[in-house]
């Protein structure tokens, strides 16, 4: 065979770098993208946020303001250093005295014009004041264990067991754990439980308990013994606390022999306990989301608005613009090429908020009903019937609707919380399972608490009102929205 050329056409679809970045940009969420612009704008002189321009503005005026301060000041003390200079040759003796009445110096002794306030003036003033860290579990109580008595080595054990609490404040992991933590100071499983019965006793009581009876026993124990119904409390979570979770109050009084209404108030008592002793120091900082898009209800149609505050102010920087007709070879071309990619990327942005706006408005159409009269209208939507609206591809819907959020009269939500299967009904149509869910939390909130629906009369009460829904599927909805069986409901109420 002889080597030769052969030409051959076809097509290939390409993902360009510009397309790389736009679909990048439209997946992330308001926080990530600020991050991701900043980063941007570190390496692209040509780009600039709003702010920092406005910053630069105002420091360029403050510089011309004290430029104009400093030749004025330096006009008006000319014929004023000639004034001294005849008043030093007249009577040179006059020098020595300080000058006490100069303008800088005024009010109260030491109080000089060029230093801040002590009232809060100066530069002191605009800061805001700032909330202290808040306090976590292990440093609260390390710092009740700095004040207690305890011995090096009894200290070193607490230590250790106050680091190997979890978030709710028990030592799931037992003794053993703290045992093979203490490399420096072995110590015997029964020391360390002594420790770890009076690291219990701290604030708050219950703490660094092995389960949930070791803590209510922990809590009762700090009850004096004149409390009413003490004594039965303390029996009944040591012998029967899996009947008192089901609430089985005449189960416990036949086994412990004693009243039934004496059961009921000590299970009161009990449950005024806190079962979680821990989780009121939990020091994990509050999240708040800020809408994406607005939702808002004029002249009778909903409208939907980008959020301003969540649109990043990006633009070109005049000034480095203005120098690219004057640069030279590798520069010019350097710097047009930044000046291209802030360009794309500008661009890129804008058809991310458009994007964005199109797809909040086929929401805010398709589920008006659920904005207008709550969560039981809600329709059912999936990603197909959004991406044929708006003429692009489910892909994308699903990365415009992840970690977006929408602010609407009823609430903040993300997009895709405004997506959700059906269930067929009786006259053709469907029900969203978001709807489903809703009317089934309103039929358990009315039933009777003596005789509470089953998951078959549930199903069946779906079945009169035209939606075709079994019983598995709403045991599976009645679950997810954490709501116990009705044999648990009957024993709770």
């Amino acid at each position: 065979m002889k080597p030769g050329l052969q030409f051959r056409l076809h097509q290939q679809l390409t993902l360009t770098p510009q397309l790389q970045q736009a679909i990048r940009l439209l997946q992330l969420s308001q926080l990530e993208l600020e991050a991701e612009l900043r980063q941007i704008a570190e390496s692209n002189p040509l780009l600039e946020f709003a702010e920092d321009a406005e910053s630069e503005a105002e420091g360029a005026d403050e510089d011309a303001s004290f430029d104009e301060a400093m030749e004025f000041r330096a006009r008006d003390e000319q014929p004023a250093k000639a004034t001294r200079e005849e008043e030093s040759t007249a009577s040179p003796s006059e020098d020595l005295a300080p000058e006490w009445d100069d303008d800088r110096f005024h009010g109260e002794a030491g109080d000089y014009a060029g230093a801040p306030s002590r009232n809060g003036g100066g530069d002191e003033e605009g800061f805001e004041p700032q909330n202290a860290a808040p306090e976590s579990l292990q440093q609260h109580l390390e710092w009740q264990l700095n004040l207690s008595q305890f011995t090096q080595r009894d200290h070193a054990i607490a230590e250790a067991i106050i680091h190997a609490l979890d978030e709710d404040g028990y030592l799931r992991d037992g003794i053993e754990a703290v045992q093979s933590a203490l490399r420096e100071f072995p110590a015997g499983l029964d020391e360390i439980e002594a420790v770890r019965k009076r690291v219990q006793r701290f604030d708050p009581t219950g703490i660094a308990s092995l389960d949930l009876r070791d803590c209510l026993l922990c809590q009762l124990s700090q009850f004096s013994e004149d409390t009413p119904h003490r004594q039965l409390a303390i029996r009944i979570v040591t012998d029967e606390i899996e009947l008192l979770a089901r609430n089985d109050t005449g189960k416990i009084a036949r086994r412990l022999k004693a009243a039934e209404a004496d059961v009921a108030v000590a299970a009161s008592l009990i449950r005024s306990l806190d079962p979680r002793p821990g989780a009121a120091l939990d020091a994990t900082p509050v999240e708040y989301v800020a809408p994406d898009v607005y939702a808002r209800r004029e002249n009778g149609r909903w409208r939907v608005s980008l959020n301003p505050d969540a649109q990043p102010r990006l633009g070109l920087n005049q000034h480095y613009c203005n120098l690219i007709a004057r640069a030279r070879g590798d520069d010019a071309t350097w710097m047009k090429g930044q000046l291209q990619e802030a360009r794309w990327l500008l661009k890129s942005l804008q058809s991310r908020a458009e994007t964005l706006t199109k797809v909040a408005e086929v929401i805010v159409r398709r589920q008006s009903a659920f904005l207008d009269y709550g969560p039981e209208a809600m329709h059912p939507l999936v990603l197909r019937e959004v991406a044929e609206e708006v003429g692009m591809h489910e892909s994308t819907i699903s990365r415009v609707t992840t970690r977006k959020y929408m602010h609407t009269p009823r609430g903040t939500f993300e997009l895709k919380h405004f997506f959700s299967s059906g269930v067929a009904t009786e006259d053709g149509g469907s029900a969203s399972a978001t709807a489903i869910q809703a009317m089934l939390r309103k039929l358990i909130t009315a039933e009777d608490p003596r005789r509470p629906l089953s998951d078959q009369a549930l199903a069946e009460e779906f079945h009169r009102r035209g939606i075709q829904v079994a019983r598995r599927t709403v045991a599976k909805y009645r679950e997810a929205m954490r709501i116990p069986s009705s044999s648990e409901r009957v024993r709770a109420s």
